[in-house]
C-alpha cells in the first residue's frame, strides 16, 4: 500500500473527495477541515493499493492539485486492515508488477543529476578500476563496478526517452558525459602519479592479464550481457526492488571500461583503449536499449493488466 497526503484548495475539496471515493483501491480516507496552512487548505489522507496508484495520481494532477496544492506519496510497511485488504484485491492487477511513473521518475530524477557526490564516485570508481586493470585483480574491477554510480543517469535516459520529455533526457546525458569525461583525465592523472610512485608501470599494463583482458577485448556478449543488466535494472527500480540494483552493477564493464582506456592514454597504449572504448560504447548502448523496451513493454502489459476483469 501507499499512503497519499494531500493538501487540497477549498474550491477543489470536492473534485477530490469524489475522485478519491470512486477509486478502486483507495481505503482508510481522512479528511482534515483547514488543516493545511501553506499552501492553505484541507489535508487530506488516505491509502491507495499501489495498482490504484499511478491512475489516481494522474486524475490528481489533472486537476492541477501538483500546482495549487500539494500531493506526497509515501510507502506503507505494514497495514493491518481488512479495509486495506479489500482494496488490494478490488485494484486490478498486482501491487508488484504496478509501474507508478510518478515514483519512477522521482527515484531517477535524483540519481541522473551531475552533482559533486556523482562526479567524486565516479571518479573513484574508475580510479579503483584503474587499479585492477593494471595489477590484474577481479576483485578491483568488481568493487569498481559496485562503486560506479552511471545507472542512475542511464535509468533516467531510458524513463525520459519512454516519456519523450527533453529536459530529463538532457540532464541524464550532461550527467553521462561530463561525469565519465571528468572521470578519465582525471585516471589518466592518477596513473601518471602512480607510474612516478612506481605502484604502476608500462610493463604490468601491456603484461598478459588473463583476469581482466575482456574490459578491451569487447564481443558479442558484452552486448548481450549489458542488455539483460539493462533489464534487470530497470524491472528493480520500476517493482522497488534495489536490492538487484547491485546485482546489475556488477554485471556490466562500464567503468572498468573508461579507467582502461584512460590508463591506456597514458601510456600511449592506443589498442588497448580503442578496445575499451567500444565496450564502453556497447555497455552503454545495450543498457539503454534493453532499459526503453523493458519500459514500453512493463508500460503496455500494466494497461492490459489495469483493463482486465477486476475480482468480486
Amino acid at each position: 500500500m501507499l499512503q497519499l497526503r494531500l493538501i487540497v484548495p477549498p474550491d477543489l475539496r470536492a473534485q477530490v473527495l469524489e475522485r478519491l471515493d470512486a477509486r478502486v483501491g483507495v481505503a482508510h480516507l481522512a479528511v482534515l477541515p483547514g488543516g493545511a496552512v501553506r499552501p492553505a487548505g484541507d489535508l487530506v489522507l488516505c491509502d491507495v493499493a499501489r495498482e490504484a496508484a499511478d491512475e489516481l495520481l494522474g486524475e490528481l494532477r489533472g486537476l492541477g492539485l501538483a500546482e495549487r496544492g500539494s500531493i506526497s506519496v509515501d510507502q506503507v510497511g505494514l497495514t493491518l486492515s481488512r479495509a486495506a485488504d479489500r482494496a488490494e484485491r478490488e485494484a486490478p492487477g498486482e501491487g508488484v508488477d504496478a509501474l507508478v511513473w510518478e515514483e519512477v521518475a522521482e527515484v531517477v530524477q535524483e540519481e541522473s543529476t551531475l552533482s559533486w557526490v556523482f562526479l567524486a564516485l565516479l571518479t573513484v570508481a574508475t580510479m579503483l578500476a584503474a587499479c585492477g586493470a593494471v595489477l590484474d585483480s577481479a576483485v578491483l574491477i568488481v568493487g569498481a563496478m559496485a562503486v560506479g554510480p552511471e545507472f542512475g543517469p542511464l535509468a533516467g535516459l531510458c524513463v525520459a526517452v519512454v516519456q519523450r520529455r527533453a529536459r530529463p533526457a538532457l540532464r541524464s546525458l550532461l550527467a553521462l558525459a561530463v561525469g565519465f569525461a571528468v572521470a578519465m583525465v582525471l585516471t589518466v592523472g592518477f596513473s601518471l602519479l602512480m607510474d612516478a610512485l612506481g605502484l604502476f608501470s608500462d610493463a604490468k599494463f601491456a603484461a598478459q592479464r588473463p583476469n581482466t583482458s575482456f574490459i578491451w577485448q569487447p564481443d558479442a556478449m558484452s552486448f548481450v550481457v549489458a542488455f539483460l543488466a539493462g533489464i534487470a535494472g530497470l524491472l528493480s527500480l520500476t517493482s522497488a526492488k534495489a536490492s538487484a540494483l547491485v546485482g546489475v552493477a556488477i554485471s556490466v564493464t562500464t567503468v572498468p571500461a573508461a579507467a582502461n582506456a584512460a590508463v591506456a592514454v597514458a601510456y600511449g597504449e592506443y589498442a588497448q583503449g580503442w578496445g575499451s572504448a567500444v565496450q564502453l560504447a556497447l555497455n552503454l548502448s545495450g543498457i539503454v536499449l534493453a532499459g526503453v523496451l523493458t519500459l514500453l513493454v512493463q508500460h503496455s502489459a500494466w494497461r492490459l493488466a489495469r483493463r482486465g476483469p477486476r475480482p468480486r
